[in-house]
């Protein structure tokens, strides 16, 4: 009967095994995908913190930043962009508005230098103009030459243009422009641009320069509002130059 009952038995064992096998690859498969699982949710708090401490990176640099005198400064969020050649103004849209204290005409810059200044104000979000909009004007001075003008953009992705500087006036390439301060919409001091092009022309009054921002705006996050504590009242620059109330 051994000899009968043997090969059953070996067959058995087979079976047996084979069964042992299977359950503990279905368990280990029931392992891998738990597993699978615990890595793709710590990707996901792994690419949060990283983002969260980029964040606290550039928080940080906003919060060094001090204001001029006499005024304040007020943290907000770019949260749309409006420009390119389909845009109608080169404008960003910011978390901020009425209800925040914004009102139009708030200079709007970052540690690195100005972005624009607010131009629609809503209730819990505000309209930025852009310093590269074609209606954009912003009276500047060189750092070094002290030799004055006043920068409009030409669209975007484009230089700026620097309008009204003398002839004569000492202006080098690559120096850097800041805000005069003479509009009372910007604080003086602020940079604005360098320059990067001077055309001197015999039919000309005025030197034609072209100026090129100091950073892109499609990389920021965070900008700074300014408010002024003084009771100056401020000028707008026409497209033409004249100066209004």
């Amino acid at each position: 009967m051994g000899w009968v009952l043997k090969p059953g038995a070996l067959l058995h064992k087979k079976v047996e095994d084979s069964w042992d096998r299977y359950v503990y690859l279905v368990e280990v498969h029931k392992e891998n995908e738990v597993l699978r699982r615990e890595i793709d949710q710590l990707k996901l708090e792994l690419a949060f913190r990283t983002e969260k401490a980029a964040s606290a990176v550039r928080l940080e640099k906003l919060l060094e930043f001090m204001p001029p005198a006499d005024w304040n400064s007020t943290g907000a969020r770019v949260v749309a962009h409006n420009y390119g050649p389909l845009g109608v103004l080169n404008a960003v849209i910011v978390d901020k508005g009425k209800l925040q204290g914004i009102r139009t005409n708030m200079p709007v810059i970052t540690p690195d230098g100005i972005i624009g200044r607010t131009f629609k104000v809503g209730l819990n979000y505000s309209t930025v103009l852009l310093i590269s909009d074609p209606n954009s004007r912003i009276p500047v001075i060189s750092a070094e030459s002290r030799t004055p003008g006043i920068v409009s953009g030409q669209g975007s992705d484009k230089s700026l243009s620097v309008h009204y500087v003398h002839l004569n006036a000492p202006l080098a390439d690559d120096e850097l422009l800041v805000t005069s301060g003479t509009a009372g919409i910007y604080p003086k001091g602020l940079p604005v641009a360098r320059v990067s092009k001077i055309k001197r022309s015999d039919i000309h009054l005025f030197q034609l320069v072209e100026a090129k921002q100091l950073f892109s705006v499609r990389n920021r996050e965070e900008v700074l509002i300014l408010d002024s504590q003084s009771s100056f009242k401020p000028v707008y620059i026409s497209p033409e130059g004249l100066i209004k109330d």
